[in-house]
């Protein structure tokens, strides 16, 4: 396949502006180390002009009837399956993932505009009965007002989409800052949202130096909602930054999922599928399994047909269609897995898959899986956010809960078990935002995304979504 990569811009007030009389970051493809583009990035004027726009173009967009809103955000959904495979093709050539799961997140951002565009026509309220005659109250909800909306680069297409559908659904305008090394993905969304009819400068669309666009932006009275997906340390930067302004922020932030897979578990399912689920994304996945709890009966049983498996992977080129790991989207990636798999080593693990990273070019690192992994190992805390697995074996239940809420992260977890008692407990005592049982695949656009604990709070998806882009009026009326 050899597709060219798109121009990049800033979209700011419906205008696509480019590179001319700014600073430029550079896109590399991880898998050739080629450059493939050139980001602008965003002036402290450019940045003030979005931010007047989107407070201008709220007062409008606030006031377009649901349906309206609705409509165009189907046609946007509309638009994007009709470019998925150009939209997949950018996805592949500046972040790296396999060109099938590429096509699968363009589908599933897809939906979510679908999913909300039915949500902006469901925004309700009530009338509450009074204790005195004559007296109409009335409860409604209205959009909170212009959102500064903050993603990272390893989800390019789902994660700006669950939050410019949520938003733009319940009225607000939205200021986006995608991460600078993808950036190709999250244009094409906002390109299919100006060609679906979208008013000009209810989206602004910004790259630039993080620190220095986040401190603007949510510092701004105009911005009255704050989103961020990222890392925990970002997360509780931003948080603070909001509480300066008493403005609500949503946070997704990191996870070091545990599995349990007990005895009577369909061990090989579990394992080969999580295999599948582990490095997918090449491991650079907020909800990935990592640490694979075993017990202790079955544990040889689990590691032969892991191992099996991970070893199997065919890791190459994300646009070679028999690819099922892609190159790590940077060097900095690479470089963190280099030392994660060294510190584990150095202090007693065991190598048992991978363990290295691959000839070059392009940012490979070879499927890895760990055992005997000592507790005082970087990997044991630390988020790996790429293709590593830990395999540790477990005697008894508590041992297996103890070990899988010891973490301060809380964002996704799993079980194996055929015990419908076994799987009430887990999925009770598990301290985790999303869980899956018996299964890997647990993110649907009709169920809410989001974790606990250090792994931030607030939910994107399912009916919960929307709320947090919506703001509760009391009415009372004589």
């Amino acid at each position: 396949m050899n597709t060219p990569y798109d121009t990049l811009y800033l979209f700011i007030d419906g205008k696509w502006i480019g590179t001319e009389g700014r600073a430029t970051a550079t896109v590399v493809n991880p898998a050739t180390e080629s450059l493939i583009g050139q980001v602008p990035l965003a002036t402290s004027g450019d940045l003030d002009r979005a931010l007047e726009v989107a407070g201008q173009s709220f007062e409008l967009w606030r006031r377009t009837v649901p349906a309206e809103r609705a409509s165009i955000l189907k046609r946007a959904a509309d638009l994007i399956l009709q470019r998925a495979s150009h939209i997949a093709a950018q996805m592949t050539l500046e972040e790296g993932k396999p060109i099938a799961e590429a096509m699968d997140e363009v589908t599933r951002a897809a939906e979510y505009f679908e999913w909300f565009a039915e949500s902006a026509r469901r925004i309700d309220g009530r009338v509450v009965p009074a204790n005195r005659p004559g007296v109409l109250q009335i409860v409604t909800r209205q959009a909170i007002g212009p959102v500064a909306a903050f993603t990272p680069w390893n989800f390019p297409a789902i994660t700006p989409a669950r939050k410019l559908s949520a938003a733009l659904a319940a009225g607000c305008s939205v200021i986006l800052k995608p991460g600078e090394e993808s950036p190709a993905t999250a244009l094409a969304l906002a390109r299919a949202l100006d060609d679906a009819g979208l008013p000009k400068g209810v989206l602004q669309v910004v790259f630039g130096v993080p620190d220095e666009v986040s401190s603007q932006l949510i510092a701004s009275p105009i911005i009255r909602k704050v989103t961020f997906t990222g890392s925990v340390p970002i997360g509780r930067l931003l948080s603070k930054r909001a509480a300066e302004g008493v403005k609500p922020i949503t946070l997704e932030l990191g996870g070091h999922g545990p599995v349990l897979v007990f005895d009577d578990a369909d061990v090989e399912r579990a394992a080969v599928e999580g295999v599948a689920n582990r490095f997918r994304g090449t491991g650079q996945v907020c909800i990935s399994s990592t640490r694979f709890l075993i017990q202790r009966g079955v544990y040889p049983q689990f590691v032969d047909h892991f191992v099996s498996a991970a070893r199997a992977l065919r890791v190459g080129n994300g646009l070679h269609p028999h690819t099922q790991v892609g190159p790590l989207a940077n060097l900095r990636q690479l470089a963190k897995m280099e030392e994660l798999v060294a510190d584990a080593v150095a202090k007693g693990a065991q190598v048992l898959a991978g363990g290295e990273s691959l000839p070059g070019p392009g940012f490979f690192f070879a499927p890895t899986v760990l055992a005997n992994v000592p507790m005082d190992a970087r990997v044991m805390h630390e988020e790996p956010f790429g293709p590593i697995a830990i395999l540790r074996p477990f005697d008894e239940l508590e041992d297996a809960l103890s070990e899988a809420n010891r973490l301060p992260y809380g964002l996704s977890a799993y079980a194996f078990t055929r015990s419908a008692r076994t799987a009430m407990e887990v999925g009770e005592r598990l301290e985790a935002g999303m869980i899956g049982i018996n299964q890997y695949r647990i993110v649907a656009t009709e169920l809410p995304f989001g974790g606990l604990k250090d792994s931030g709070h607030g939910s994107e998806g399912g009916t919960e979504g929307i709320e947090h882009y919506l703001t509760n009026k009391f009415i009372s009326q004589a």
